[in-house]
């Protein structure tokens, strides 16, 4: 189905394949003349587009998040190739393309998956947190979506298995830092780590592009995996109410600070322990991956990242 991938597009290639619309924006040029502002998508990345030529009878051909095959020639912009794009059409994404279109784990994931359930068996001595979280694993709306689900829109594990993959790496930290600090409650801190992310699988919306859901813009993967674990945890008889209550501070705090969308700051030593990791793990990725992305470039250094404000070492081949 695909010709082209957009990590192989150069100056100068003749495109003529398909991609997802990531972002569509008109746009007018210092003549008056219409124009469309694109970004293309497929599993390896986006590119930059342009339509300067009839954009405003091709703009109603297609809207943001829809599959399109285009006709258009590479250029160099700015130091970074863009499509000059001359023909549009809309086309039919079926689900078994999405692998194509979006970018996914490195990783297999029901592999990972599987690494997770047997951790849970293994792992959790406690009789109710091992209900709970197998209520978690054998539900299959929750299984699907938590095996398609990416970790954040943009800024860590951004592709198809991202949260599966950040929520395994996750749990292998806490259970390594556990081995160091013996007063922690082991099985809170695994169960947190777990959870701590489940109310993203309906905060993100992954079906054609990343973007938020209604109910993710409006309550937040917080809140809503509280919401489910409360929710679980009801379908279990006598389910100890401390234990209830130390696990849903977990959730509730693992972002650290209130200006960081936490409602409550980390106020037990697994909350605190969880934070911490959390964002070591979530940091390790984001900048390996752009790391990764400039890989080829002859400076030591990658471009300067707006996320962490600053220019990151590579370092020496």
């Amino acid at each position: 189905m695909k010709k082209i991938f957009i990590k192989d597009i150069k100056e100068k290639d003749k495109v003529e394949d398909i991609f997802i619309v990531s972002k569509k924006e008109q746009g007018m040029s210092k003549s008056g003349k219409p124009y469309l502002n694109l970004k293309l998508m497929d599993s390896t990345g986006e590119i930059e587009a342009r339509v300067w030529e009839d954009a405003d009878n091709l703009s109603k051909l297609f809207e943001k998040d829809n599959l399109i095959f285009v006709k258009a020639y590479a250029v160099l912009y700015q130091g970074g190739v863009q499509l000059n794009v001359s023909h549009i059409e809309k086309k039919e994404l079926g689900d078994s393309d999405i692998a194509l279109f979006l970018p996914s784990s490195q990783n297999d994931i029901s592999k990972m998956f599987e690494e997770l359930k047997e951790i849970i068996n293994s792992e959790i001595k406690g009789i109710n947190l091992k209900k709970l979280l197998h209520l978690f694993t054998s539900d299959p709306e929750i299984v699907k979506l938590l095996k398609l689900a990416p970790a954040a829109k943009s800024m860590h594990h951004t592709y198809i298995g991202g949260l599966i993959e950040h929520t395994l790496s996750l749990v292998k930290l806490a259970m390594d830092a556990a081995k160091h600090y013996p007063n922690i409650n082991r099985d809170i801190l695994l169960a947190g780590a777990i959870l701590h992310d489940i109310g993203k699988i309906y905060e993100l919306s992954f079906q054609r592009t990343f973007d938020y859901t209604d109910e993710g813009r409006l309550l937040g993967h917080i809140t809503i995996g509280v919401e489910m674990v409360d929710k679980k945890i009801r379908e279990i008889s006598n389910f100890p109410k401390e234990t209830a209550m130390l696990l849903k501070h977990i959730i509730l705090s693992h972002h650290g600070y209130l200006e960081f969308g936490s409602p409550k700051r980390p106020k037990t030593l697994e909350a605190i322990m969880l934070y911490y990791l959390d964002d070591m793990d979530s940091k390790i990725q984001s900048m390996s991956a752009h790391i990764e992305k400039e890989r080829d470039t002859d400076s030591k250094w990658t471009s300067f990242h707006k996320l962490y404000e600053r220019y990151i070492y590579k370092g020496i081949p």
